[in-house]
C-alpha cells in the first residue's frame, strides 16, 4: 500500500530502519490515559526493552513483511501521531486468548492516535490501511479486540465498519473485565 493523505496527514507503512521512531511512538501510546484499557503492555516493560527488540519489531512489520505490518499517521511536520499494526493469523492455530483461529485473518493491535490529533479520521484511515494490507495477504477478515469499558475505541471501530461478533474473553490483566471481538469481513 502506498501512502494516503488524510486531512493533512499521511498514512503509510513503516520501514525497518525506522525502529527508533516505532519505539518512540509506542512509548507515547503507553503513557496515554487509556493505555491500561487499550494495551496489554506497560510503559515500564516497553521502555526497558533493548534496541534489538525494537529493531526486530520494526523489521517484522516493515516494508515487504508478510506476517505483520505497521502503519503510521504522519503529521505535516514529519512527526508520527498515530499507529496501527496488523498481524496475520493462520487457520488451525490458537490466538493470544486461547481461542481457535478458524480462518486466515488479520488481527489489528496497537491502535493509537495522540490526543490533539484525534477527530480527523486518522483511526479510520489507519484501520483502512491495515484492512487493505490484510486483503492483499488473501485474508478473509480483519478482527480486533477492545476492552468492554473502552467506549471511545468501540465507537471509532464501528465508524470504520467493524462490528461486534459476540465473542467475549476475559481481559488478560483483569479477569473481572472482558475484551470484545470486533470484525470486518471482506
Amino acid at each position: 500500500m502506498n501512502s494516503v493523505d488524510v486531512a493533512g496527514y499521511v498514512v503509510r507503512g513503516i520501514r525497518a530502519d525506522e525502529w527508533e521512531r516505532v519505539k518512540e511512538l509506542r512509548l507515547v501510546a503507553l503513557r496515554d490515559p487509556a493505555a491500561p484499557l487499550a494495551f496489554l503492555e506497560t510503559y515500564e516493560k516497553a521502555a526497558a526493552e533493548e534496541d534489538g527488540f525494537w529493531r526486530n519489531r520494526a523489521a517484522m512489520a516493515g516494508e515487504g513483511a508478510t506476517t505483520a505490518r505497521q502503519f503510521v499517521a504522519e503529521a505535516a511536520d514529519g512527526s508520527w501521531v498515530g499507529s496501527v499494526t496488523v498481524l496475520m493469523e493462520q487457520p488451525d492455530s490458537v490466538d493470544w486468548s486461547g481461542q481457535p483461529v478458524e480462518r486466515r485473518q488479520g488481527h489489528v493491535v496497537g491502535v493509537f492516535v495522540q490526543d490533539g490529533h484525534r477527530g480527523h479520521g486518522l483511526i479510520q484511515a489507519l484501520l483502512a490501511a491495515a484492512a487493505a494490507w490484510t486483503w492483499e495477504q488473501k485474508a478473509e477478515r480483519v478482527r480486533l479486540w477492545v476492552h468492554e469499558d473502552n467506549v471511545r475505541a468501540q465507537a471509532a471501530y464501528k465508524r470504520a465498519g467493524f462490528v461486534p461478533t459476540g465473542l467475549v474473553v476475559p481481559f488478560p490483566t483483569d479477569e473481572t473485565a472482558s475484551e470484545l471481538e470486533f470484525a470486518l469481513d471482506r
